[in-house]
């Protein structure tokens, strides 16, 4: 059944207005899009949870409704994104991919009151997961107007014992053959943002530690990189520090396994939330 998608915002604490998606019927569900994402972006994991939950997608600073990141960006503004939109729509549970999943645990931790999170792949900087060596090369394409070029830097530069391997030339054909132009544009367009929001994260290297506090019940989920990529480590890592935390492993599915497969991921979150076995 098609449910219609309503769209709503709220003035976060900078007076920064935040958009979201809302869709469903149900106790509420935050979902926090990572890096290079808009909350369209999940509208199938929105509309996968929406026989069961109250679905509200937060369209982050920096893009489509939402008010620009603003001069003093940070971790802080988008936790209080977070949580604007939390108190807002009543959001008892929340789903965090990549570094929106970073930014989850940040809200907690800032006093955001979830009753459970769901986690996939988070963007925390373990031991140097998230580098920052590509950052300026990529700026300076951005500004020569190579937006392209840009993005295929930072795909190499965050991914170096996978797509980091390959030839500037064939991974330049791969990306052309494995993502569709208005998607590869919506990238490019947000690549000066991401910038900003992967210093964030590299920023805060190896400070996980401070998770343990958090008491809230979490799922942790990783794809096929768990062994070769940092998010994918980064899964593991975490479950060492959440004092209520279990890891699920979907070896079929990538780093995007959220947008790619929504009903296997949406059905794992509904368990979870729910209380029910994943």
């Amino acid at each position: 059944m098609t449910r219609d998608v309503s769209v709503g915002s709220v003035h976060s604490a900078d007076g920064t207005v935040i958009g979201y998606r809302s869709v469903g019927t149900g106790p509420g569900l935050l979902i926090v899009p990572g890096t290079l994402a808009m909350a369209a972006d999940f509208d199938g994991l929105a509309a996968a949870l929406a026989d069961r939950f109250t679905v509200h997608t937060i369209e982050r600073r920096g893009r489509g409704t939402s008010g620009p990141q603003g001069d003093r960006y940070g971790v802080e503004v988008e936790a209080a994104d977070i949580e604007a939109v939390r108190a807002a729509t009543g959001a008892r549970f929340a789903f965090g991919h990549s570094f929106g999943a970073f930014l989850t645990l940040e809200a907690a931790l800032r006093g955001s009151a979830f009753e459970r999170m769901a986690l996939y792949e988070p963007g925390v900087s373990i031991d140097g997961s998230v580098p920052m060596d590509w950052a300026p090369e990529s700026r300076r394409l951005l500004d020569a107007g190579k937006p392209a070029e840009a993005f295929l830097t930072f795909v190499r530069g965050m991914n170096p014992e996978t797509s980091g391997k390959a030839p500037r030339w064939l991974l330049r054909l791969i990306l052309r053959l494995a993502i569709r132009k208005p998607e590869r544009l919506q990238k490019h367009a947000l690549l000066a943002g991401s910038i900003r929001e992967h210093a964030e994260a590299a920023s805060r290297d190896n400070d996980f530690p401070k998770y343990a506090r958090l008491d809230a019940p979490v799922l942790l989920m990783a794809g096929k990189g768990v062994e070769n990529t940092g998010a994918g480590r980064a899964a593991v890592r975490l479950e060492d520090v959440l004092v209520d935390s279990e890891l699920v492993r979907y070896p079929r599915l990538d780093h995007f396994g959220p947008e790619k497969d929504p009903a296997t991921i949406g059905a794992a979150i509904a368990s979870f939330c729910l209380d029910r076995s994943v």
